[in-house]
């Protein structure tokens, strides 16, 4: 048995561990990376995309305090997308498909790169503990002991993983992987709450027996807008995608042999993402609906490998390969690998902490989908909050947070440490009540001066948000001052309301009908701004009503989450508390007066009660 000793170690080398591992090196922990294999380092294990509505938000965020997600993706980006491009700037979501070769390489090259980190092919099996409680070790399978200032686990679907193919079971982690069961057990021990989930994927196809010319195709965006803000220009060649649906014909055979789906059968007992159903349980529970669209997405440049998104799958083999010939396009197809259902272990994230720290077990942090989410933007979000967390408590800084009012990476841990899950959590605009200023393309504004603030974010992108963010303020502050009478802008060729009140330029911004070409002209200084800049004034004309309005109820919130709550307080002791009251908020362990506002259940009269509480014991 040989010694080591890191100051932070992560265990897993999906997005969330090499997230949490480049995090805790850039802030100068000495860190180590454990992982089963070298050679899938940041594996896009299920879909070939990055980014989304809401999933985009989350990968900008991950880019401004400087992670890796976001230059992975350009690098290895094959198909851009700006989804929602012809709604509001809150709600678009940037999105990029990348050859899997491609990305994996990426991944490595920018972990190979990052001073004070160290990757070693080693299996987890176990966590040791101090006298007090505190995990200051992890064990390895080959016996080494690895010393620890905070531990990051991070294990995907590993955790007691199996594979369910029709009625075929498999031990696995994903496929070609075995799971991580010692682990499982060493973290039950630990006293942590688990239960079983479940996630899926649909089979590969081989695109070169797709009939591609019987098939509508969809371009990427004609000017690929890069999801890192670090990126100068997009290198690879861009591909399309084809779209197809499913058939009644497809539906009749799925429901003829629904009595051989894992997930109908009793065979699978885990919860399975509301958001990214099979295509078993959208013939159940869409039932009236004749066809879903599919897209048929090529997951590399050199790979004839496609992923045919929107049918993940748990049927038997025979049964997968009759539904594909079904569907337009694909009555030829081949199939390269059947798609499959994973049943994995994950935590009860109600036993965490904002910072994602476990509450019973100190120097210990989850992230990803051991917490319960889905999907690898949620993972890499919170693994560099993890992986930041860990840092600073193994160098002895206070913990790193970020608000629902911040960030939706704030939002999400919000979400799941005070709720919990009941399915695979999934990031929506729709969870962030302040979407309006939580968008995708101010997310520098918003958290790059934070991330430099906790030595996260590196030089280079430190200079160039601190230019960009003066000039947008130049920007803003000039639009302000400037505009015109009704009179004077209409002679200038701007329709306005001959109502004689003057206008800032930055009210006319905001007007739906206000002719472009006009105001460039009308502004020349307009006109000469940096696309960014000038995306920034825009978006803040748009939203200026709605945001000064916004602002009162900010300052409400913030006053809330002032109010802290002792970590070890008794609700059972508070006065006026029902028994129902208590045992919610003592499973949420709310560390905020606003947090507790957001346990589900949580009665205004429990809350006055609480709030009472508190101030009693701040003057005694």
């Amino acid at each position: 048995m040989r010694d080591m000793n890191f100051d932070v170690v992560v265990v897993g080398g999906g997005h969330a561990g090499t997230e949490a591992a480049a995090a805790a090196a850039r802030c100068g922990a000495r860190t180590l990376l454990l992982t089963h294999r070298l050679d899938t380092l940041g594996e896009m294990s299920c879909n070939p995309a990055i980014g989304g509505v809401g999933k985009g938000h989350l990968v900008r965020e991950i880019d401004a305090l400087d992670g890796i997600m976001a230059r992975a993706a350009d690098a290895a980006g094959i198909h851009f997308k700006l989804l929602n491009r012809s709604k509001g700037p809150a709600v678009r979501g940037p999105r990029a498909q990348a050859d899997r070769k491609l990305y994996r390489q990426a991944v490595q090259a920018l972990l190979a790169a990052q001073p004070d980190l160290t990757i070693l092919p080693l299996a987890a099996e176990g966590l040791e503990r101090d006298a007090a409680g505190r995990v200051v070790a992890v064990l390895a399978a080959d016996g080494t002991r690895i010393g620890a200032g905070a531990v990051v686990i991070t294990t995907g679907t590993f955790l007691r993983g199996e594979i369910h193919i029709g009625e075929t079971r498999l031990p696995a982690g994903r496929v070609g992987d075995a799971p991580s069961v010692g682990l499982a057990v060493a973290m039950e021990a630990l006293g942590l709450p688990m239960r079983r989930l479940k996630t899926g994927t649909p089979p590969r196809l081989d695109g070169r027996t797709i009939d591609w010319a019987a098939l509508e195709m969809q371009p990427g965006d004609a000017q690929p807008e890069p999801l890192s803000w670090m990126t100068e220009r997009i290198g690879n060649r861009q591909v399309e995608c084809g779209i197809t649906s499913t058939t009644p014909e497809g539906h009749a055979l799925i429901r003829a042999n629904l009595h051989r789906a894992p997930i109908h059968s009793g065979q699978i007992q885990g919860v399975g993402p509301r958001y990214c159903p099979s295509i078993e349980d959208k013939v159940v529970r869409f039932a009236d609906r004749e066809r879903h669209q599919i897209f048929l997405e090529p997951e590399g440049l050199d790979d004839p490998t496609v992923y045919p998104n929107g049918i993940s799958t748990s049927l038997p083999e025979d049964v997968q390969r009759a539904f594909i010939a079904s569907i337009p396009g694909l009555a030829r197809a081949v199939i390269l690998r059947p798609g499959y259902a994973i049943e994995y272990d994950h935590v009860d994230p109600r036993a965490l902490k904002p910072s994602l720290e476990v509450r019973a077990a100190p120097g210990l942090f989850l992230a990803g989908q051991v917490n319960g989410t889905t999907g690898y933007e949620e993972a890499a979000a919170q693994g560099l909050l993890a992986g930041l967390n860990a840092a600073a408590l193994a160098g002895g800084a206070p913990p790193r947070s970020l608000g629902r009012t911040q960030a939706y990476l704030g939002v999400m841990v919000d979400d799941l440490t005070l709720q919990g899950v009941s399915e695979p959590y999934r990031m929506l605009t729709a969870r962030a009540e302040h979407r309006l200023l939580l968008r995708a393309d101010n997310a520098g504004l918003r958290l790059t001066e934070q991330g430099i603030a906790w030595g996260c974010v590196g030089p280079e992108r430190a200079a160039r948000h601190r230019a960009f963010a003066q000039g947008v303020a130049e920007a803003l502050a000039r639009a302000r001052a400037e505009g015109g009478t009704p009179a004077a802008l209409q002679a200038a060729g701007i329709a306005i309301n001959q109502d004689g009140r003057w206008r800032s330029l930055l009210e006319v911004l905001a007007l739906p009908e206000t002719d472009a070409a006009a105001l460039d002209r009308a502004f020349p200084w307009l006109a000469a701004l940096p696309a960014g800049i000038r995306t920034q004034v825009e978006a803040e004309a748009l939203y200026a009503p709605y945001l000064s309005r916004q602002a009162a109820e900010l300052r409400l919130i913030e006053k809330e989450e002032r109010a802290s709550i002792p970590e070890g307080l008794d609700f059972a002791a508070i006065p006026g508390l029902s028994n129902e009251m208590r045992q919610r908020l003592g499973a949420a362990r709310p560390a905020t007066l606003g947090g507790a506002g957001r346990v589900a259940g949580v009665t205004p009269a429990a809350l006055a009660a609480l709030a009472v509480h508190l101030r009693k014991e701040r003057f005694t």
